[in-house]
C-alpha cells in the first residue's frame, strides 16, 4: 500500500487543551499570521488537499491557495492555481452551492460510496467529478490509490476529526503537523483533534516526536508515523 498511495500529512491547529473548535463545533481561528502563511504555504505544494464532509458542512471552507503570488507560481510550474480538492462524502451530502465546488479555478472531487443518492451524485457533478470509493462508505485506501492513479503524490489533510480517525486507524498517516494555539476553549461538547470511535490504549497509533517550532504564540509540532521520506515539497517549516 506504501506505493501506491499519495505521502499523506496532516494538518491541523488546536487549543492547548486539544479541541480544534469551541462548543458551538463551528469553525474556530486558532492560527496566527505565520501559521496562516504555512498553512498556505502547504496548499501550494502539494498535489491535492482532502477533508471530511463533516468540515465541509460546518466550515464551508474554499480549500483553495490565498496567496496570489504562489498561484502564480504554481501556475509556471505548468499546474492549476489550486491543488486538486477532495471531500470524502458517503451519501453525497455536500451542499450545490459549497464554497469549495465555486471558488477558485481547479480541479475538484467528491469520493462517494454507491449508497449515495444518484439524483444528489448528478447534481454535484456540475461542479466536481463524483467518484465512486466504496459500497457502504468511502473506503480510504481504496480512496488514496484513486488518488495515486490520478497523479497525487503529495496529500495535505485538513479534518475534521473524523476522517483523522479513519486515517490513523488505517495506518494512513505519514506525518502530522499540530500548531497548537495559546487558548483553552474547554467544553464537553467541543470536537477534539481526533475523535470517531477513539482507540485503546494499547493499540493507540504511535508516532515520533521529528520537529518543535515556536510559532506566533503557539507551538508547531511535526509527528512521524511512518519512515517514508518526507517529500521536497512538503520541508519547508517541517521543523525536523
Amino acid at each position: 500500500m506504501e506505493k501506491t498511495r499519495p505521502y499523506v500529512l496532516l494538518n491541523a491547529a488546536m487549543s492547548a487543551d486539544g479541541r480544534i473548535a469551541g462548543r458551538e463545533r463551528r469553525q474556530t481561528s486558532l492560527s496566527g499570521p505565520r501559521d496562516r502563511g504555512r498553512v498556505d504555504g502547504l496548499r501550494a505544494a502539494c498535489d491535492a488537499i482532502l477533508v471530511g464532509i463533516g468540515t465541509v458542512l460546518s466550515d464551508d471552507p474554499g480549500l483553495r491557495v490565498h496567496s496570489e503570488a504562489r498561484r502564480r507560481a504554481r501556475v509556471r510550474r505548468g499546474l492549476s492555481p489550486n491543488p486538486l480538492r477532495v471531500v470524502v462524502d458517503s451519501r453525497a451530502r455536500c451542499p450545490p452551492g459549497a464554497e469549495w465546488l465555486h471558488r477558485g479555478e481547479g480541479p475538484r472531487f467528491l469520493l462517494v460510496s454507491r449508497r449515495a443518492p444518484r439524483e444528489r451524485g448528478r447534481r454535484l457533478e456540475e461542479r466536481a467529478v463524483v467518484v465512486d470509493a466504496g459500497s457502504r462508505r468511502v473506503d480510504l485506501p481504496r480512496a488514496l490509490d484513486i488518488l495515486h492513479r490520478r497523479g497525487v503524490r503529495h496529500l495535505l489533510v485538513e479534518g475534521g476529526a473524523t476522517l483523522n480517525h479513519s486515517l490513523l486507524a488505517g495506518g494512513l498517516v505519514d506525518e502530522a503537523r499540530v500548531y497548537v494555539a495559546p487558548r483553552f476553549l474547554g467544553g464537553g461538547g467541543a470536537p477534539g483533534l481526533v475523535e470517531g470511535a477513539g482507540f485503546p490504549v494499547a493499540r493507540a497509533p504511535r508516532a515520533r516526536l521529528a520537529g518543535v517550532r515556536r510559532l506566533d504564540d503557539g507551538l508547531l509540532l511535526v509527528w512521524r508515523f511512518s519512515t517514508r521520506p518526507c517529500p521536497r515539497e512538503f520541508r519547508d517549516g517541517a521543523g525536523g
